[in-house]
């Protein structure tokens, strides 16, 4: 199995982690709380990481050049957007609606990749995209009262917008992340994934984390005093946090974002297994529907 696949199983399965205790966070914090916990808790494990490739492992720094800062900036911005509209769809009753659309992220980051980066993707390709989105949008819906007509019927609903809205921001920023990885291959002596991927994380994090925290002392300074009262959990989703970043961009920098994006669909897998086999709940009929056609998507996309 190539090397992409397993380090975003591994980023997967750490994403899981990080989304089950920032919504934990989302009770004792506000959106913006919630969203900060992830970029300024996971900072300093970002800039480890960095230092141990650099310092540790003897892996030469690259030279950012304009092309970098551009899509590092974009990225960040665009992920920092991206995760607080979906932080702020579990403040609605209906989330789920929202949430499905969200998941739409992969087939636009195919779609960015091929308007920024020229990347196509083959029809076999298209075809395992569009069944991994279809499984996780039943996922979504699947404990609720809609039906797959009705999730159709209500695209023009606020939280399906909102949703739409985070699964566009969160495809920009997977293309971005990997066209800046990508930027920094000139300036080494040879490729490196880890040390393109590490080095992006450390500026995008660093740009995330002042961003966040500039608007927070400004128009929220209040939240500051609820983030340091849950500093420990925060503390661990920060590290969960870049660790799984630090996955998804050593993947992106292999392979197309798009591509990740559906092999990084097996968080649901793990969402569920932990569902059955550590709280014992049972799974309907359209959340195993949904299951095989992740499997379907993955394994159709792995085979290719």
């Amino acid at each position: 199995m190539e090397t992409w696949v397993l380090i975003t199983v591994a980023a997967a399965f750490l994403q899981n982690v990080r989304s089950a205790m920032q919504k934990h966070l989302k009770g004792v914090m506000g959106t913006i709380g919630a969203t900060f916990v992830r970029f300024g808790f996971g900072l300093p494990f970002a800039l480890f990481y960095l230092v141990v490739l650099w310092r540790g492992a003897g892996h030469p720094l690259p030279v950012p050049n304009a092309a970098f800062f551009l899509w590092a900036v974009v990225g960040g911005l665009a992920q920092i957007a991206a995760t607080f509209l979906l932080v702020h769809l579990f403040s609605f009753r209906n989330f789920a609606v929202g949430t499905a659309y969200s998941r739409t992220e992969p087939a636009q980051a195919a779609l960015f990749g091929l308007i920024f980066l020229g990347e196509k993707a083959s029809q076999g390709a298209l075809v395992a995209i569009a069944i991994s989105v279809v499984g996780v949008m039943l996922i979504s819906v699947a404990r609720t009262t809609l039906s797959p007509r009705s999730l159709v019927t209500s695209v023009f609903s606020r939280t399906a917008g909102i949703g739409l809205a985070s699964g566009t921001f969160f495809g920009l920023s997977a293309v971005s992340y990997r066209s800046a990885s990508l930027a920094l291959a000139p300036s080494l002596p040879a490729p490196d994934y880890a040390m393109q991927a590490s080095f992006t994380l450390g500026f995008v994090i660093l740009l995330q984390t002042v961003v966040m925290l500039a608007w927070i002392v400004i128009r929220e300074p209040e939240e500051l005093q609820r983030i340091g009262a849950a500093w420990r959990p925060a503390f661990v989703v920060g590290f969960v946090g870049a660790s799984a970043s630090f996955g998804w961009f050593m993947a992106m920098t292999l392979q197309q974002a798009a591509i990740v994006k559906v092999v990084a669909q097996v968080e649901m897998l793990f969402t569920f297994a932990s569902s059955f086999f550590v709280f014992r709940e049972w799974i309907n009929r359209l959340e195993l529907l949904g299951c095989l056609l992740i499997v379907l998507g993955v394994v159709m996309l792995i085979a290719l």
